[in-house]
């Protein structure tokens, strides 16, 4: 007596659970609704606060508010410190740079992990190691007070210090990047033709770093203007003397809010100007491919 086989995967077939569409869609409609949900709520979380402060400015009192001596006195303390730790960071981090992307040396990882840990250390944190290091008892700041009569702390000096710390990173990380795009066959072509390494250095490779030059440098001059951490813990919070902007703020807003409001919008001006300077950067290049 003849049989007809069933396939081997028949059995299987009929025992497989059946998918119904429907629960496929709702699962890609509940989906769909969580994430326009936390796009909505990332969106809000970036714009309400900006929102808000604009909404609360005084802007019929914005001028008088700004033109007061302890806010002037404030603003350029900060304009004045902010240009000294853009002038250090330069001088320091450019050679900086171009060791870490020209050279090769055994702890290289090392270092440049050390030159960036000021971008993710807490700035409290940052301002604690400034004391332990130039401190009046610090292990430099104690010799270099007793050798020379030069303290650190709680001066202007110090708030330059600190600010530097924290803000030249930026410009190392930028200008390293600068340095590595740079093709290093045209430096080797004007070497051939008998310019000199300075003479190379400056018709050369500068040209080529100056555009990741001026963004480290706006980076690091808009992170030095808006340092508090490290700052206040350093060099205190004394006016005239080692108060800055962001400190202002924080005491004005104990007892002047309209003015602590309007240093906000200063320092949110700036921050918005260094964007639009940046913007190739961080805006994708103005539409261009």
């Amino acid at each position: 007596m003849s049989h007809v086989e069933r396939p081997a995967d028949a059995d299987t077939d009929t025992e497989r659970p059946v998918v119904e569409p429907f629960h496929g869609r709702r699962a890609d409609r509940v989906l769909a609704v969580l994430v326009a949900l936390a796009l909505v709520a990332g969106l809000a979380l970036f714009l309400l606060p900006l929102l808000g402060l604009l909404l609360r400015t005084p802007w019929s009192g914005l001028g008088p508010l700004l033109s007061e001596p302890r806010v002037l006195q404030a603003l350029r303390l900060s304009v004045v410190t902010s240009l000294a730790s853009l002038a250090l960071s330069v001088v320091l981090g450019v050679p900086l740079a171009w060791l870490l992307a020209r050279t090769d040396f055994p702890g290289k990882r090392l270092l440049r992990a050390l030159c960036v840990l000021p971008m993710v250390l807490p700035p409290v944190v940052g301002g604690v190691a400034l004391l332990t290091a130039f401190g009046r008892r610090g292990v430099v700041g104690a010799p270099l007070e007793r050798w020379t009569g030069v303290s650190l702390p709680f001066t202007t000096l110090g708030v330059v210090l600190a600010v530097t710390f924290v803000a030249m990173p930026f410009l190392v990380v930028t200008v390293e990047a600068g340095f590595r795009a740079v093709d290093g066959r045209l430096e080797d072509a004007a070497a051939t033709l008998g310019a000199s390494r300075l003479t190379v250095f400056r018709r050369v490779t500068l040209p080529l770093l100056a555009p990741s030059l001026l963004a480290g440098m706006a980076l690091a001059w808009a992170r030095a203007l808006g340092e508090f951490g490290a700052s206040i813990t350093f060099a205190g919070n004394l006016p005239g003397r080692t108060q800055t902007v962001p400190l202002a703020v924080y005491l004005e807003l104990e007892r002047d809010a309209d003015t602590a409001i309007a240093l906000s919008m200063v320092l949110l001006g700036v921050s918005v100007a260094v964007l639009v300077l940046l913007r190739d950067r961080y805006l994708g290049g103005g539409g261009r491919a």
